[in-house]
């Protein structure tokens, strides 16, 4: 009898570990869905100019209304997986997401299409936000979650390029409709999937008395600073326009402080920036996401406009770095971490991205694939693979379980923003570099090179300026020893790890 016992507990065992790991593959094809959308419908712009009349002006609210609604809605989407359950959630961000990319594959007309955008961005942003959450609640134990991190940050570093891939694929062989009505099986898939396979979770919070003023308030400093942030290159970075949107940008995050230190549930505990991981890790993502949101952008158009790759070629060119990342993810990544900790994997893998990003700063007009290109492919995979996981164990590692939701919108939130702050201004100093050697009398090529030169440089201080911050504010401990503490842990545990 006992050994019949022994025998149910361990089979029991053995399937809840299978359901996890299933459960991880249905969030990771989720977010997939979301990365997918921010690189995808870039090749196809050309097609959804001429065919819904969009201006060279108009054309850039395509990318501007997802990314808007995306980085302006991160901290409420986590917030509200915390306050309502994280399966719950992340099914009407799915659901959300799904509706929008068919209103967005059936668009005729310039305004339906811009708006049908915003709101696929309003449901990646609560996926991206609850997705990460539930992981770590899925996966307790260091080992595995290091593990599901790896496969996670392998997903989301990988499905950019894949995104470059299928809209090339999509719109030279189909129409520019379907990169996203691509996304209607996946949708539907992984919304039964997670019925099926991701547990349900009790709320945790009051839901009786939600922060609605700080939601409302964080949110629309966050839209008007992206907002600012996007259109800078087209307005200028001092004109009134750009100035008056960040200084009310500014006005209201002050307001949004103001009400956090003063009500009883807060949208943003204050407390959470005393742990010095999750602050540092924050300060950190800024940084990795501008240089890597800068590399990519970049080193597309130096493969364009200076080599003359087509889009498809584009995509295959990045594959190095992708399969570079991939094999760091899917399985060194955990074994470094596990090993070494968090703080080593940050510091080299910041400094290989820097590596990388100095390597084009050397490319030539007449570069090869091989010489100039791949070598440098291949030092920014390590760094991106080495980095990632090690990144999110510290934004996520000493936060209470009540709060893991919270945390990953905040480390997802400072991404985009650094992304997206950090791509603005290296886009602003490759035009003026181009332009002042235009005005010298250089070749138009020459002209185009030398301006990515020099936003190659730019974010190689950005990344070499992570290294220096890794080594200094991240503490050189294993993140196991978050794990091994109770999981009802008071909330003045984390400040006191930190102290």
């Amino acid at each position: 009898m006992r050994e019949y016992l022994r025998r149910r507990l361990v089979g029991t065992s053995m399937t809840e570990a299978r359901q996890r790991w299933l459960a991880l593959i249905v969030l990771c094809l989720g977010d997939l869905m979301i990365v997918l959308d921010v690189t995808i419908v870039n090749v196809a712009l050309p097609s959804i100019r001429a065919d819904l009349g969009f201006t060279e002006a108009s054309l850039a609210w395509v990318v501007n209304a997802y990314l808007l609604t995306f980085g302006g809605f991160l901290l409420l989407g986590g917030r509200a997986g915390d306050l309502f359950g994280g399966r719950r959630v992340f099914l009407v961000g799915i659901s959300l997401f799904t509706l929008a990319s068919l209103a967005c594959g059936l668009a005729n007309s310039e305004a339906f299409l811009v708006a049908a955008r915003a709101v696929q961005g309003l449901g990646g942003a609560i996926v991206a936000a609850v997705a990460l959450s539930l992981i770590m609640t899925l996966f307790t134990e260091a080992s595995d979650r290091a593990k599901a991190l790896g496969v996670f940050g392998f997903v989301t570093a990988g499905g950019g390029t894949i995104g470059v891939l299928l809209g090339g694929v999509l719109t030279d062989s189909l129409d520019w409709h379907w990169i996203f009505l691509v996304n209607l099986p996946i949708g539907v898939l992984v919304f039964a999937l997670c019925l099926r396979l991701v547990p349900a979770q009790q709320p945790v919070g009051d839901r009786t008395s939600p922060d609605v003023l700080g939601a409302v308030t964080v949110t629309s400093a966050l839209v008007l600073a992206v907002y600012a942030i996007v259109n800078a290159n087209s307005a200028a970075w001092v004109s009134a326009q750009t100035l008056g949107l960040l200084a009310a940008s500014a006005v209201l995050l002050a307001t949004f402080i103001a009400l956090e230190a003063r009500v009883a549930a807060p949208l943003m505990p204050l407390r959470l920036f005393r742990i010095r991981t999750l602050a540092a890790a924050n300060i950190l993502a800024v940084l990795l996401a501008s240089s890597m949101f800068g590399w990519f952008f970049l080193s597309a158009l130096y493969l364009q406009r200076v080599l003359g790759y087509s889009a498809l070629e584009v995509g295959l060119a990045y594959l190095p770095a992708t399969l570079v990342i991939g094999g760091f993810s899917l399985g060194l990544s955990a074994k470094v971490v596990m090993r070494f900790g968090i703080k080593a994997p940050l510091v080299v893998g910041f400094g290989l991205f820097t590596a990388g990003l100095l390597l084009f700063v050397r490319a030539p007009v007449d570069g090869s694939f091989v010489v100039d290109v791949l070598p440098g492919m291949v030092l920014l995979g390590l760094g991106g693979g080495l980095s990632f996981n090690p990144l999110l164990l510290a934004a996520m590692g000493d936060v209470a379980p009540t709060e893991a939701g919270l945390a990953s919108g905040l480390v997802n939130t400072t991404q985009m923003m650094g992304g997206a702050l950090g791509l603005a201004v290296l886009a602003s100093l490759a035009a003026s570099r181009t332009d002042t050697l235009l005005g010298t009398g250089h070749g138009e090529v020459a002209s185009l090179n030398g301006g990515y030169h020099a936003a190659f440089l730019a974010a190689a201080a950005f990344a070499a300026l992570g290294a220096v911050l890794a080594a200094v504010l991240v503490q050189a401990r294993a993140p196991a020893a978050a794990e091994e503490q109770p999981q009802e842990a008071e909330p003045e545990y984390a400040s006191s790890r930190a102290a």
